[in-house]
């Protein structure tokens, strides 16, 4: 986790990249992914962010993961464990691919709902968008070269985030 932390500005091939990383995984999982998701900075539209993709596959429960890691394999992904964050599974990344982060969750994950209530949150407020994007590029300034230490200090702002994303969403 002490690789430097590089905030870039967006790019518009962002989205691009994680289709062809979507089509490429999607055909290796067939129907054992339920969908595949663009999380993280770069599925914000003008958001800068660490130029690196971030996918989570979805399946539909955790009795799914062992196919899943078996349908990765080939593809040259490896199976890490949950790395400390229960819901969520992480993957090695090929490198023969463009940079990405590679995730599985099931359906009813907790991370995954945060995650997909964040970045949705931050596509239709602006507002709140371009105050992350302001935090991002000061806490890359001040832990450029610690990643633990600068993903530990976006907490508040993204707890904040999720708050305001489920009081806006209303009862179920």
């Amino acid at each position: 986790m002490n690789r430097i932390v590089e905030i870039v500005d967006y790019d518009p091939g962002w989205p691009a990249t994680f289709a062809a990383l979507r089509t490429r995984i999607g055909q290796a999982l067939g129907d054992v992914a339920v969908r595949i998701e663009h999380v993280g900075s770069t599925a914000i539209p003008g958001m800068p962010a660490k130029p690196i993709i971030d996918l989570d596959v979805v399946i539909a429960t955790r009795s799914e993961l062992q196919t899943t890691i078996d349908r990765l394999r080939p593809l040259g992904y490896h199976h890490e464990g949950d790395l400390g964050v229960p819901g969520r599974e992480a993957f090695t990344t090929p490198p023969d691919t463009p940079p990405h982060h590679l995730y599985v969750c099931a359906v009813d994950s907790r991370q995954l709902a945060d995650q997909l209530a964040f970045r949705d949150h931050l596509r239709t407020h602006s507002d709140t968008a371009n105050a992350y994007a302001q935090l991002k590029k000061t806490l890359a300034r001040r832990f450029g070269a610690d990643r633990a230490a600068y993903s530990a200090a976006k907490t508040a702002f993204i707890e904040t985030v999720l708050r305001a994303a489920a009081s806006n969403a209303g009862p179920e």
